[in-house]
């Protein structure tokens, strides 16, 4: 239903341990590159939501343990493009980040509806390829303990 949508948000970063970082393709919107997002529906838990999104985009079903919660937000402003879906006079949303760490070569089936086409990529060009800060910014935050290392 259009105008529903919960300004409450899940983003949620796939990678494998050498931080291939999953990206997802936006079916409407030729070159938006991201990691799993999605909305919470109904009275849905942040981690219910951020496993009913993997599946969905992915295909990916994950056990509620093997989420990492980031026990972060950001807030933002909604793209105006977007606006439509949510109650009339929002314009920002929350969003809760997760991470999800999957073996090297897991499969993805990407939702057809609301992607085109996914890609792993080394955590820099993940982060790079980003069209939204808060997605670049938790692809850096992950890969900071490589940086410090270095």
């Amino acid at each position: 239903m259009a105008g529903a949508k919960k300004p409450v948000s899940v983003l949620v970063v796939i990678h494998d341990p050498e931080l291939n970082i999953l990206m997802l393709e936006r079916a409407a919107h030729a070159g938006f590159w991201q990691s799993v997002t999605g909305s919470l529906e109904d009275d849905e838990s942040l981690g219910d939501a951020a496993r009913r999104e993997v599946a969905e985009e992915t295909g990916i079903v994950c056990a509620p343990d093997a989420l990492r919660d980031w026990r972060l937000s950001n807030r933002f402003e909604i793209y105006a493009l977007w606006r439509d879906r949510y109650p009339p006079g929002v314009t920002h949303n929350v969003e809760h980040v997760f991470s999800l760490c999957v073996p090297p070569g897991t499969a993805v089936t990407p939702a057809p509806g609301e992607h085109r086409a996914f890609r792993w990529l080394p955590w820099r060009a993940a982060a790079a390829a980003c069209f939204s800060w808060t997605n670049r910014d938790a692809i850096l935050m992950l890969a900071a303990p490589l940086e410090n290392r270095a």
